[in-house]
């Protein structure tokens, strides 16, 4: 009797040439439900490898601003004030060069953290108030101006480091901002001048808003800081007279400007 030879074996569909046909006959519904298994990355060989290079321009800039403090903070520490006698000899002695060369040390003053309060009132000791304004205010603007450029230079992020404890007020102040935000900055009282130069050049207020604000803006506190100058060289009642009145002046500059960059931002806003 022959034997059964039971059921056929099954082929599997995996091994067999028309497998392919298949799936290539199977449709978009099919596959989505048996979706194709990723392949991991290939790890990037020795000649693949990713691209990049030294951020020259950030080591630069970041090299710049640390020997710039470092000139800033050696200037703060070592540059000793001579007293008013000095002065007047030493100025003396320089004859017609003697407004040029204070000209000169004033920019140099404005471009670090020494106080330009020192320089305004000795002008005005030196000098007296016509002539002690006009030489104090070509050098406070020279060196604003001189810081403006250097913030430039240096760029955005290197300078706000530098600002320390500054950064965020003048951030806050000068971002978006144009004329009347820098002259608000120049005629708070307790604000110095080079965190509002160096944040100016950075924050990208134009040079022509950021130079004529500073020499309007300047004008009353320099006078004001040059009349008590005046003031302590020749005690009498005009010189008292021009250091309230200018006071009153920069007070009322102060809130003026202050209400004109608030609503400009909120108009903005």
């Amino acid at each position: 009797m022959p034997e059964n030879p039971g059921p056929a074996p099954r082929t599997d569909p995996r091994t067999t040439p028309t497998s392919g046909r298949r799936a290539a006959e199977s449709g978009p519904a099919e596959q989505a439900q048996h979706p194709a298994v990723e392949q991991p990355a290939a790890e990037p060989g020795p000649g693949r490898g990713r691209r990049g290079g030294v951020p020259w321009g950030s080591v630069l800039r970041n090299v710049a601003l640390v020997v710039a403090v470092l000139a800033m903070i050696w200037l703060a520490l070592n540059v000793r004030l001579p007293s008013l006698d000095e002065l007047r000899a030493d100025f003396d002695e320089l004859g017609a060069w003697g407004p040029l060369a204070f000209i000169g040390l004033y920019a140099v003053v404005a471009l670090t953290p020494i106080p330009v309060t020192i320089m305004a009132v000795a002008g005005g000791m030196l000098f007296g108030l016509p002539l002690g304004t006009i030489l104090s205010m070509i050098g406070v603007v020279l060196g604003c101006w001189g810081g403006y450029w250097i913030a430039r230079g240096l760029g955005r992020e290197t300078v706000m480091k530098g600002l320390g404890s500054h950064a965020d007020m003048v951030e806050d102040q000068l971002e978006n901002g144009g004329f009347y935000a820098v002259c608000t900055l120049r005629l708070m009282p307790g604000i110095p001048y080079w965190p509002v130069n160096y944040g100016s050049g950075a924050l990208g207020i134009t040079s022509r808003d950021f130079l004529i604000a500073t020499a309007l803006s300047a004008l009353p506190g320099q006078i004001s800081l040059i009349a008590i100058g005046s003031f302590l060289a020749n005690p009498d009642i005009g010189h008292g007279i021009a250091v309230v009145s200018s006071w009153i002046i920069v007070i009322v500059l102060t809130l003026l400007s202050y209400r004109r960059w608030r609503a400009t931002r909120a108009a903005e806003g």
